[in-house]
């Protein structure tokens, strides 16, 4: 749980100050929502809900949407294996925007 919060926490750092231009360099809006929707679809699962679409808002409420699925997935309390896969997701994002 520790080291996905963590993780979470320095995504949120290096993009809460993001403008609308940086967000669509190489497609990096796309990448954030597919990890918003990633970290509901894995809340969704650990609650035994069903999977829905997260709504597609502006770029600059991506930092957002990222806080509340994390903290809703965190709640959730999902199995480890869950929170590796979301550990491994924020990670690999984090990494591809620093290389940009």
């Amino acid at each position: 749980m520790t080291d996905f919060a963590t993780s979470v926490d320095r995504l949120l750092n290096q993009v809460r100050v993001w403008e609308q231009p940086r967000w669509r360099v190489d497609g990096r809006n796309d990448r954030a929502y597919a990890l918003v929707q990633l970290l509901a679809d894995l809340g969704a699962d650990a609650e035994g809900q069903p999977r829905r679409p997260v709504p597609r808002e502006h770029d600059m409420i991506l930092p957002d949407q990222l806080r509340v699925m994390a903290d809703d997935l965190l709640a959730a309390a999902p199995p480890g294996a869950a929170l590796d896969e979301a550990t491994a997701a924020v990670n690999e994002l984090r990494y591809s925007l620093d290389r940009k």
